[in-house]
């Protein structure tokens, strides 16, 4: 008797005998892929090579497997002391911590940095052959009176400092040296620092932005340079100065609070020029904005409140200046009432001594002393626009001036 087969019965027979089929070929195909060789690790051509300094001896030997042409230091969470500078000297370099938990502590005694990032040539090194592209990232360096800067940075172009804290040091919190190319320093906190809380030499195009300052010496330095863009920026209870600029040019210090220094919140010294100070508030320095040599710069929509005296100065050696829209005031809060209590009730307005070439419009003087406007042998100063309330001006005394439009 001739045997049939049904259809539903020879259809799961052709599915079956199609799955073999892919199943065959699926097995040949993975089998005709060449293996990698034994011993030899994948590596994507160009990579750069990540260093665990966990698996080293020291940093200083992690930092030293860096090749030529540069690579990553990673350091892990714990607290590392440290006797002699750590140097890193490639560029093309990212040393990275994990934040606060990796801790560098500087021991030494006799004025070393902790940090230093240079050419092995140091300062000698020829400038085509500087090194490029540093970054230090997520970790805290602290030192002790005896120890020099916290991180020490010579000759680096495009050096990037970002998230790290630097304090305790003996010397500078962050010096950079001729790092002239495009530094920049942001979201770092810099504290009780016996020099410079960030000091700046001959350093151009420079962004200092979204740091915070604590009882340095004085917070900024720049010095001999050019382009600073300085904004956003917390600065607070220096033992000195705020910000000091110095035979630099083309640069703006804009947006940041400056409050409780000692001595001034802003000097500009030897031939500044083209610079602007802008919507800043100044609170409570011994002295807020001080023209010692400046010109052809202005003072804008600040906030001087409660200083000390002179908040703002501008000085023989400057002049061509620009103050508007600034507010010169005390603590007052309304119906006659002021916050500070009577041992604190300083306010001062601003000074114009033997200085010319001043516009001074669309200003607020209000309870300031001993004058809204000091002046000595001022002249060619335009004044007009300005409100006075509750205080005594010089601008009457002005010579070759014209002040008019002022409300007092």
């Amino acid at each position: 008797m001739k045997k049939t087969v049904r259809p539903r019965r020879l259809m799961l027979v052709i599915a079956s005998l199609l799955l073999s089929g892919v199943a065959v070929m699926s097995s040949f195909s993975l089998q005709a892929q060449p293996e990698p060789a034994r011993g030899v690790a994948m590596k994507l051509p160009g990579a750069r090579p990540v260093i665990d300094a966990s698996q080293y001896g020291s940093i200083q030997a992690a930092l030293d497997a860096v090749p030529p042409e540069g690579g990553v230091v990673r350091l892990p969470a714990g607290t590392f002391e440290i006797e002699q500078p750590l140097v890193l000297r490639t560029g093309d370099t990212l040393l990275q911590g994990v934040g606060a938990a990796t801790h560098i502590v500087n021991r030494n005694q006799t004025g070393e940095p902790a940090l230093i990032v240079q050419h092995r040539l140091g300062m000698k090194v020829a400038r085509e052959d500087r090194l490029w592209r540093v970054m230090l990232s997520n970790l805290r360096i602290t030192g002790n009176p005896q120890s020099g800067h916290g991180i020490l940075a010579e000759l680096i172009e495009e050096i990037f400092i970002q998230g790290v804290t630097v304090s305790y040091h003996g010397g500078d919190g962050i010096r950079l040296d001729h790092c002239y190319e495009d530094p920049r320093v942001s979201d770092c906190l810099l504290t009780y620092n016996k020099g410079v809380g960030l000091n700046l030499l001959g350093c151009h195009d420079i962004v200092v932005s979204a740091n915070q300052f604590e009882e340095n010496q004085d917070a900024v330095h720049c010095f001999d340079g050019f382009n600073l863009c300085m904004n956003g920026n917390c600065v607070d209870d220096h033992l000195g100065h705020g910000v000091v600029i110095e035979n630099t040019y083309g640069s703006v210090v804009a947006g940041n609070m400056i409050e409780e220094c000692q001595g001034a919140a802003l000097i500009m010294d030897r031939d500044c020029y083209g610079n602007t100070v802008s919507a800043n508030v100044i609170a409570h320095n011994g002295q807020g904005v001080v023209l010692r040599d400046a010109h052809g710069c202005a003072v804008s929509a600040n906030t001087f409140t409660i200083m000390k005296e002179d908040a703002l100065r501008i000085d023989s050696t400057s002049g061509r200046i620009t103050v508007a829209g600034n507010n010169f005031s005390n603590s007052f809060i309304g119906e006659d009432s002021v916050k500070r209590q009577k041992n604190d009730l300083a306010a001062a307005g601003m000074t114009i001594d033997r200085a010319q070439d001043v516009v001074i419009t669309g200003n607020l003087f209000s309870s300031v002393q001993p004058k809204a406007i000091a002046a000595t042998d001022a002249r060619r100063i335009s004044m007009t626009g300005n409100v006075l309330t509750d205080v005594e001006s010089d601008h009457s005394q002005f010579t070759q001036s014209a002040a008019a439009g002022n409300v007092k």
